[in-house]
């Protein structure tokens, strides 16, 4: 395709950025477009795995420590979130029961809710109603010391990280550049992959199985970064 056929689908704002990170090669600049588009497919395929992993991992603790139906009944008078510091985490999950309220169970009510909300368990008001206990899904982490806390706290800002690259990629922002500039760039998509892989580390999943065939981040990173 030609370059002025392409930028008319895709948009010269959009191809701006690709076009001034490769010199005003155009043809460099379709490649790293779609570059980008590969690399964001594999990650989001990862990201989708790590967050089916990890509210399961969530789900299956607190059944054993809380109920079996722990997520419907958080909201109800003597409910973990029926408490004014999770107002907002007791409005998600009664929006989510009105949601599935026609066919419910508990499976359907745990897949109802995003990703914000299992990262946000691990924020203190959360993280304090419901035990002080979520971190045992997290049974590989390393042990705290004097410089770094590997508490909740912690958890939670590394959740956030993969929290903030997933909305970029379902919002369709480009991953391949430094934040704020037209360079490529991929230290941000693989300091955010590091993050995954540990954290599916520290959950005792060996990642390397679970994503066999699956997992080809490294080889676009790798393609991208030859085009500098």
């Amino acid at each position: 395709m030609r370059y002025l056929d392409f930028e008319e689908i895709m948009s010269a704002p959009r191809m701006n950025r690709y076009l001034d990170a490769c010199g005003g090669d155009s043809r460099k600049a379709m490649t790293l477009y779609r570059l980008n588009l590969k690399l964001s497919q594999q990650l989001f395929t990862i990201i989708s795995c790590f967050e089916i992993a990890l509210r399961n991992k969530i789900n299956n603790h607190y059944t054993v420590t809380i109920g079996s139906n722990w997520l419907a009944e958080s909201t109800k008078t003597t409910g973990v979130f029926n408490d004014s510091k999770c107002k907002r985490t007791k409005q998600i999950v009664n929006k989510g029961i009105k949601a599935v309220s026609h066919h419910f169970n508990q499976h359907k009510l745990i897949a109802e809710m995003d990703f914000g909300f299992w990262r946000y368990l691990f924020a203190k008001p959360q993280f304090n109603a419901c035990g002080k206990t979520l971190l045992k899904i997290f049974p590989g982490k390393p042990k705290s010391t004097p410089s770094i806390q590997y508490n909740q706290t912690f958890i939670f800002n590394e959740l956030e990280k993969v929290n903030n690259i997933r909305n970029r990629i379902a919002h369709h922002e480009a991953i391949c550049f430094r934040l704020g500039h037209p360079i490529i760039d991929t230290s941000y998509v693989s300091m955010h992959y590091s993050a995954i892989l540990n954290l599916f580390n520290w959950m005792n999943i060996n990642e390397s199985e679970l994503l066999y065939g699956l997992n080809q981040v490294h080889v676009s990173i790798k393609k991208i970064d030859n085009l500098i």
